[in-house]
Order: structure tokens, then C-alpha cells, then sequence
């Protein structure tokens, strides 16, 4: 079986790309909350739409669709589904409201993952929602004469609920040390979960879902407010092929994460992207420059310098960040790493 083990997130070895963009959604998010206090009604509104956008495109991905006038029908609940993939689209409307409305107290669990999957096919016919698939199954590609062939082949099925175990197990050791930031910890278990494949049907859907999870309860809600799985299948082949990637040598635990790392947290960049230019000019001075400084500074996974912190904040000054990594040396929240041109900053 695969070793779930997430200790390679703390060896202080991880590609130079993810400081810079974990360093950006972290200011992003910094702006996003200062908004929410001041746009509450704006930020309602946006929610609103997004679920709208969710359950269109999660359910598109996988083939299932209907009209976009019956998406907002069914999304608003004023009208029962007609046939069987709106039967589908209604069961991720709810397990996506559980999500929205619960988050703070839903635990990533057996019992939460069983129950989402459970509400998500609850409106059609199928006997195994909620439950672990029964018999192996696999994932197949066609290729472009039309032949198929098994791309990937994931835990059998008398292994999955051992597998989930593990994979619940090693997200909360993982999550309970300081040194691991969420959001890469994040699409490795995503990545985990696709590859362990538990249920019959519904695996990538659940995916989405427990992306959401797991992000609203580490603090990047984004999703909720420009959907997560709109920008998915916006570049879904983008997607597929960061996920084959990822899961070459899984079942060896020799597979490499971070090409499925990259797209996910570029994903999610973009939902914080999209989200700021809606308020490109609403309420700029509420944010402030000081705040933005901090919170790519605090959030950065390695020791950062000046000029990279330049580069991420363009639109702050050089002076105005030099003195407020020099605030911030003084009241003994980060320190120094080297000196002159070379000097990084760190969190104490």
C-alpha cells in the first residue's frame, strides 16, 4: 500500500516556485478579508453566483449538464430535477451548502467524506452512495484512435477503507505541525484521495468537495465567493495531465507531487485573482500596504528577500517595504538571514 507520509513538506527542499505564489495568495487573502468587513452584501451576492458556477462546471467536468436557465432553477431550489443528470446536479448542490454553511465543524473524517458522498447521490437511484466501492475499478484513457487502455489503476477495493484510514490519519499529523503550510499540505491529499479512488462513482466530484473542505477551514475561501471549479474546467486538460503526472509510481509511494501541487495552488491564485478585480478599485485604501508586507513575509514557506518581495508587490514602493521589514525586525516578529543585497527575512 501507498505510505501516506506529508513529512517531505517540512525538509525545506520544495521548488522556489511555491515561496512566490503561497507568498501571494497569502496577500490576496489578506485583501479579500479586509473587504469582507466593509462589502458584506457584495461579497453575499458573489457567493451566490459562484455556487451557481460550482455545481455547473464540477458536474460538467464529468459529463453531466443541462441547461445553464435549469442550472440556476435547481442551484436556487424552484424547481425539482427532470431527469437523471439533474438528479446528480441537485445531490452537489447539497453536499456544496453543507460545505458552505458547516465547514468550521465538519471534520475531514470517515464519517464527514461518507456523508457528503451520501448527500451528493442522494436524489438518484444508486444503492451505494455513502459507502466504499465494493469492487475494484480503474481509470481509463482513450487515445486518439479511440482505443482504451488503464491510465491508472487505484487501491483495490478490499485496501479502501484501510487507505482512507491512513490518508485521514496522516492529514491531521500533518496539519497539527506548524512547520507544514496548508496549502501545500492540501492537494497532496487531494491528489491521495483520487488515487486511493474509494467510491463506485462520484470520485472527482468528491475531489472538488473536499478541496473546498479543507481550504475553508484553513482560512482561503476564495471558492466561495469565484468558483474553484469553474477555473478547473476552464484548463481541465491542464488539470488531467497534472494529475498523471502526480500519480506515476503512486502505489510505490515514488510518485511526485508537485506537478498536481503547481495547478492546484495556480487554481486557486486565480480565484484570488478574479476576486481581487472585483474590488480593483472599490475600497483600495482600506487595505494596507503595511498589512499586504506582512502577510507575504509571514506566509512565506522559505526565508525571502527584499527584491523577491518586490517583484510579488509591485505596486509598493521599495522604501515603504524596507521599512516595514525593518518594523517588524525590531518588535522581534521575523529575523535576518545573511546580509547586504543577500539579507533574507524569516518568521522568529
Amino acid at each position: 500500500m501507498h505510505k501516506f507520509d506529508y513529512s517531505f513538506l517540512n525538509n525545506g527542499t520544495l521548488p522556489s516556485q511555491f515561496v512566490n505564489i503561497t507568498s501571494a495568495i497569502a496577500s490576496l487573502k489578506t485583501a479579500s478579508l479586509f473587504r469582507k468587513n466593509d462589502f458584506q452584501k457584495v461579497f453575499t451576492e458573489l457567493e451566490a453566483i459562484a455556487k451557481i458556477q460550482s455545481v455547473k462546471n464540477s458536474n460538467e467536468i464529468e459529463g453531466i449538464v443541462t441547461s445553464d436557465e435549469r442550472i440556476v432553477q435547481i442551484v436556487r431550489q424552484n424547481s425539482a430535477p427532470l431527469n437523471h443528470d439533474e438528479q446528480e446536479i441537485s445531490g452537489y448542490r447539497d453536499a456544496l451548502n453543507i460545505i458552505h454553511s458547516g465547514f468550521e465543524t465538519l471534520q475531514f473524517n470517515e464519517n464527514t467524506v461518507l456523508s457528503l458522498h451520501k448527500t451528493m447521490l442522494s436524489a438518484t437511484d444508486y444503492s451505494y452512495g455513502g459507502k466504499y466501492k465494493t469492487e475494484d475499478n480503474v481509470i481509463l484513457e482513450i487515445d486518439a484512435r479511440g482505443n482504451r487502455r488503464i491510465r491508472f489503476a487505484p487501491v483495490p477495493a478490499k485496501e479502501t477503507k484501510a487507505a482512507m484510514e491512513q490518508l485521514f490519519l496522516a492529514y491531521a499529523d500533518a496539519a497539527s505541525d506548524s512547520n507544514i503550510n496548508a496549502l501545500l499540505l492540501i492537494p497532496c491529499v487531494v491528489l491521495d484521495f483520487l488515487c486511493i479512488h474509494p467510491f463506485r462513482d462520484g470520485n472527482g466530484r468528491m475531489s472538488r468537495l473536499i478541496s473546498l473542505l479543507l481550504l475553508y477551514k484553513n482560512g482561503f475561501d476564495a471558492g466561495k465567493y469565484i468558483s474553484f471549479e469553474e477555473q478547473i474546467n476552464k484548463n481541465k486538460s491542464l488539470y488531467y495531465q497534472s494529475l498523471k503526472e502526480s500519480s506515476e509510481n503512486w502505489h510505490k509511494s515514488r510518485n511526485d507531487y508537485f506537478p498536481f501541487m503547481k495547478n492546484f495552488l495556480g487554481t486557486l491564485y486565480q480565484c484570488y485573482q478574479e476576486l481581487d478585480k472585483r474590488f480593483a478599485v472599490v475600497n483600495s485604501n482600506k487595505v494596507t500596504k503595511s498589512s499586504r508586507i506582512e502577510a507575504t513575509v509571514l506566509n512565506a514557506l522559505l526565508p525571502i528577500s527584499k527584491a523577491e518581495i518586490c517583484r510579488l508587490l509591485p505596486d509598493v514602493s521599495p522604501t515603504t517595504i524596507e521599512a516595514v521589514l525593518g518594523k517588524m525586525v525590531k518588535s522581534g516578529i521575523i529575523t535576518t538571514l545573511g546580509s547586504g543585497r543577500g539579507t533574507k527575512y524569516v518568521k522568529k
